[in-house]
């Protein structure tokens, strides 16, 4: 059984939400089970994840 991998994203530049979904995405084509969780201020809408709800990427949001 192998081990599990934690990977936090931090900073005040742009690019964090987009990494953290392009790995999460390629881990789910490999079968691989994610965990993702964001925290953020206020309402903000994200392209990327609409993307995964359109293209029915078995991701839950």
């Amino acid at each position: 059984m192998s081990g599990g991998l934690t990977i936090v994203y931090t900073g005040k530049g742009k690019g964090k939400t987009t990494a953290a979904l392009g790995l999460a995405l390629r881990a789910t084509c490999y079968d691989k089970k994610i965990c993702m969780i964001q925290f953020i201020k206020g309402s903000w809408h994200y392209g990327e994840m609409d993307s995964t709800k359109k293209n029915q990427v078995n991701m839950i949001l």
